[in-house]
């Protein structure tokens, strides 16, 4: 029996024989709590495709999983030891790990090693499970491992959200960043400010066909949905059952047309009064850079942070036009009162200041690369987007300057791309052209300073920037197998990794999506 593991383990040794799941047998922990919700979790997995109501009880078990110690604090970036030795022989299971959160990459390989049919909502009779013997010794290469989604421009509901974050898990990824606002529609309910959702949520139309046709066309129906504090912790609960941890991201200065719609006085242009946009592409509204406005952020940021525990909360922080703050009399005010001489400064000014607000309170702030200008304290870390075009060179000098990044190029990471030519026979996508093998030529080491800095690589991400993706089956298409290769990326060292085994392995892959109703995109 082949095994077929994707992302491919650091160590796997095949063994004769195949261990066979009974509907008698029993789920075994040992350790702390921690483990139990690990072998309740894994319970779960297997109970609807099989039937079996498999007991989780503490100790012996044809099936155990042991916690060494109980979970330790995490490190700076948030993240624990996710490694994990998973023993299959005739006679029973093993997975072992020193955290849950290795404990919980150990269950999905195991998952992976039985037949594809594991993966069904509903029982499959007949079918025999059997997973073959193997030795898997295993742990990431990078500790951050994630995929974006945007809610703002298609709303996603908490259903769907909850999918996207199970698909990323099984793929042994540990990072769900969540986009949840931007000038096309506020997404998340912020108690002291109803309006962001009773007028941010809502735009009256939404742009038919692509952004670069015209005349632009409008489909003339009012958009939106948004996100209860309730919705927001269901995520971040089932999320965390699978030790994936969500970054949010409320997107300022810029990307605000939503929020100043809903309160004018937070803008930057003296006479402007912004709709919720209607279509996609940069807005020249800004926030003012008023004290009271810097306020407001803080406030809405302390209403997630009772939500979200996530060590990093992101600011955006990419793409804000100075224009309104050059041609307002109050910006240039606040300009000479805080011994500013350029517009640029006032973003610069604003970003430290939710800098040391986040480390007050023990968080920390992450950025798209745009962050950099200006200056911000070495603890902020940086998402880099613009790799593909600006080169290596300030995400280098990025570590140098002590701050940890995570990749996120447009050269082999924003799944929005098109895959193929001819793109006419592709569905609308934004843009550019990012084939599966591109994604797995990604090489997330920095080669060009010393390996200290190098270090400061957390990892990696994948981003689906939805202005043109409204449907679950279309998010299944643009971002699989794509992320699947990603996280091959991600997890496994460099040298292990041949693209030809890796689409050897994705043809039993594509099953697993079959399985669970994934429409990933059927070629290569």
């Amino acid at each position: 029996m082949k095994t077929n593991l994707l992302p491919l383990p650091r160590s796997l040794e095949e063994r004769e024989g195949a261990f066979l799941l009974a509907p008698a047998a029993a789920i075994g922990y040992e350790g702390p709590a921690s483990a139990r919700e690990m072998a309740e979790l894994l319970a779960e997995y297997l109970r609807p495709a099989t039937g079996y109501a498999l007991p989780v009880r503490e100790g012996p078990a044809e099936i155990v999983l042991a916690q060494t110690a109980p979970d330790p604090e995490p490190d700076e970036a948030g993240f624990l030891s996710e490694a994990y030795a998973l023993d299959v022989a005739p006679g029973g299971v093993r997975i072992e790990a020193a955290t849950s959160w290795g404990l919980a990459r150990g269950i999905q390989a195991f998952r992976q090693l039985l037949p594809a049919e594991i993966y069904a909502a509903e029982p499959r009779p007949g079918q025999a499970w059997e997973a073959p013997a193997v030795r898997v010794e295993d742990a990431p290469e990078l500790r951050w491992r994630g995929l974006m989604l945007d809610s703002s421009r298609h709303f996603w509901g908490v259903d769907d959200v909850c999918r996207f974050v199970e698909l990323l898990a099984q793929h042994r990824m540990n990072v769900f960043h969540w986009h949840l606002t931007d000038d096309q529609g506020w997404r998340v309910e912020i108690r002291k400010y109803p309006r962001l959702t009773e007028v941010g949520s809502v735009r009256r139309e939404t742009l038919v066909g692509s952004l670069g046709a015209w005349p632009h066309r409008f489909d003339g129906t009012p958009y939106g949905g948004f996100y209860t504090q309730d919705d927001l912790r269901r995520v971040v609960a089932f999320a965390a059952r699978r030790r994936v941890t969500v970054v949010p991201e409320i997107d300022m200065p810029g990307h605000m047309c939503a929020a100043i719609a809903a309160y004018p006085e937070l803008g930057g242009g003296e006479w402007a009064r912004p709709e919720v946009r209607t279509f996609w592409g940069i807005s020249q509204h800004v926030l003012n850079m008023e004290e009271s406005t810097l306020a407001f952020c803080k406030d809405v940021w302390s209403e997630l942070m009772e939500i979200f525990p996530s060590r990093f909360l992101h600011i955006g922080g990419d793409e804000a036009p100075r224009r309104e703050w050059e041609e307002s009399r109050r910006a240039q005010e606040l300009m000479a009162e805080r011994g500013l001489t350029k517009p640029e400064q006032l973003q610069a000014w604003f970003t430290k200041e939710l800098d040391a607000f986040f480390r007050s309170r023990g968080r920390r702030l992450l950025g798209w690369d745009e962050i950099l200008e200006g200056g911000v304290d070495p603890s902020a870390a940086v998402a880099c987007w613009r790799v593909g075009w600006k080169g290596w060179d300030y995400v280098n000098d990025a570590v140098r300057a002590g701050h940890d990044v995570v990749l996120a190029p447009t050269s082999h990471a924003y799944f929005d791309y098109y895959q193929d030519e001819p793109v006419a026979e592709e569905p609308l996508a934004i843009g550019g052209m990012l084939p599966l093998s591109k994604v797995y030529s990604f090489s997330p080491r920095l080669t060009a300073v010393p390996p200290e800095a190098a270090r400061r690589v957390l990892g990696g991400q994948g981003q689906l920037w939805t202005e043109y993706i409204g449907t679950r089956d279309y998010l299944d298409y643009m971002a699989y197998p794509r992320a699947s290769a990603l996280a091959e990326v991600l997890w496994t060292p460099p040298e292990r990794r041949r693209y030809a085994d890796f689409l050897d392995r994705l043809a039993a892959h594509r099953a697993r999506f079959a399985a669970q109703g994934v429409a990933a995109r059927p070629r290569p």
